[in-house]
């Protein structure tokens, strides 16, 4: 249910005049999930160069072929950072990461040190564009101790841009320059969500509980299949 209520806090996040860069995964049930429901105008952007996809289904990855079939327009992938990334024509951009910090920095590189790492993990691929080029930054990640840390082991991207951290506890958004509690969801208490953050957590003042998915966006959200599932 908590990735169901991420998904969903997430799409309440984007309008119809967001354009949107959409990664495989959360991210992509989000934004599917917004232009099904309140935002059906949102524009959807792959990195694989598809600018204004609408898949009737989730795609397995960014170089699902539907993604193309259904889009607006398909450029190549030099053109995608170069014009429209680094361009600034990207409202909101989704980002997840193997660690974060208060300041909203993300590590997808190295867990451990970088010449000698315990785990070395896929890397940033165009996660540090997407954090300097975006006007707004969601991450999407759960929350545990490992996750959110105190030191990241490689700081991969930048969390100048980061606007909220949604996570299976709550939402996460900057205040002051660094990350506060300023939602718990349904059934999670503010102890929970600092035992599963690895820095001193703030908490809000004005803290609030996230609204509960409603039937309309729990029946779209569950309409949605991704590509491989049984019927």
């Amino acid at each position: 249910m908590n990735d169901e209520l991420m998904a969903v806090e997430a799409s309440r996040r984007l309008t119809n005049d967001t354009v949107c860069f959409v990664g495989i995964g959360l991210p992509s049930t989000a934004a599917n999930l917004a232009r099904r429901t309140h935002a059906p105008d949102c524009v959807l952007v792959y990195e694989s160069g598809t600018i204004g996809a609408k898949p009737s289904e989730l795609p397995l990855s960014i170089g699902d072929g539907e993604l193309a079939e259904t889009a607006d327009a398909v450029v190549p992938v030099p053109e995608m950072f170069a014009y429209w990334l680094q361009g600034e024509r990207i409202d909101v951009g989704f980002l997840g990461a193997a660690q974060i910090d208060r300041h909203g920095n993300l590590n997808s590189t190295v867990i451990g040190p970088y010449d000698a790492p315990k785990v070395r993990l896929p890397g940033g691929g165009g996660a540090p564009e997407i954090a300097t080029s975006c006007k707004n930054v969601f991450v999407m990640l759960k929350q545990s101790p490992r996750t959110f840390v105190e030191r990241l082991d490689f700081r991969t991207s930048v969390g100048d841009r980061v606007r909220v951290v949604v996570t299976d506890h709550g939402i996460l958004e900057p205040r002051d320059g660094e990350l506060t509690l300023t939602h718990v969801h349904p059934g999670v208490t503010v102890d929970d969500a600092r035992a599963a953050t690895g820095w001193d957590l703030k908490v809000a003042a004005d803290i609030r509980e996230t609204a509960a998915a409603s039937d309309d966006e729990l029946r779209a959200l569950r309409s949605l299949r991704t590509k491989g599932d049984a019927a």
